[in-house]
């Protein structure tokens, strides 16, 4: 299992941290063609080695690189703008199976490997950090459907607030959670509402309603979804 958790780790800093949005839309226009891929592929492959933090096991970021490369290059050669949002989750699910084919494969070969994280801390790291950048990434590529800045035009909010808020609101749920306090979840479902509701009421805009109802869903959803799971693993 910390086998796993490390290479799903490396996979999330490398993948959305340290790839800026710069990087993704040069690599759309310029494909293969575009430096920003082949850097992208070298981090995957440093941030993986630097996880593992072990000699005998450098194959394991090769064959990361090697297939994030594959998988990235066959995303861009053929994905359309309209399958962008399709492509975006099939292309994480390949490296996701990647890594899980990698953990099964050679897992037998690092149980005797000494960590400096236990590996319910590094659980624990890893649902954090997927509940920030990565899951907000995950929600904007699925409401790539419909033209939210059309809905949210004539709505002034300080920029970036509705991210920022979304990655706190998910942080704070899932703390609740593996703390075992669902009444504070209910809590900070209702708190929101309220704070919505004057907003609503003054849009008097159905879309931007479903829009904001949507939006809330998947991001408690996921937070609720990420909880469950960490508390049936540890």
């Amino acid at each position: 299992m910390i086998l796993f958790l490390k290479l799903f780790l490396a996979h999330i800093i490398s993948d959305f941290f340290l790839q800026p949005t710069k990087w993704v839309k040069e690599n759309e226009k310029k494909k293969l063609k575009s430096p920003k891929l082949y850097i992208h592929v070298l981090i995957h492959i440093a941030i993986t080695a630097l996880m593992l933090w072990d000699f005998r096991l450098w194959y394991l970021p090769l064959i990361i690189g090697v297939s994030h490369f594959i998988i990235d290059a066959i995303k861009l050669s053929i994905q359309k703008k309209k399958t962008k949002r399709l492509f975006f989750f099939l292309d994480q699910f390949a490296h996701i199976l990647v890594i899980i084919v990698c953990f099964f494969i050679y897992s037998g070969g690092t149980s005797n490997l000494k960590i400096a994280l236990t590996e319910e801390t590094l659980l624990l790291i890893t649902c954090l950090l997927f509940l920030t950048i990565p899951v907000s990434i995950i929600m904007k590529t699925i409401f790539l459907k419909w033209n939210i800045l059309e809905l949210t035009k004539n709505n002034e909010s300080l920029q970036d607030a509705g991210k920022y808020i979304g990655i706190l609101e998910r942080i704070l749920v899932f703390i609740f959670i593996i703390l075992g306090h669902w009444e504070a979840v209910g809590f900070l479902i209702t708190a929101k509402s309220v704070f919505r509701f004057g907003d609503l009421r003054e849009s008097k805009d159905r879309q931007l309603t479903e829009y904001i109802l949507i939006g809330t869903l998947i991001s408690f959803g996921i937070a609720i979804i990420i909880g469950v799971i960490y508390n049936l693993i540890v």
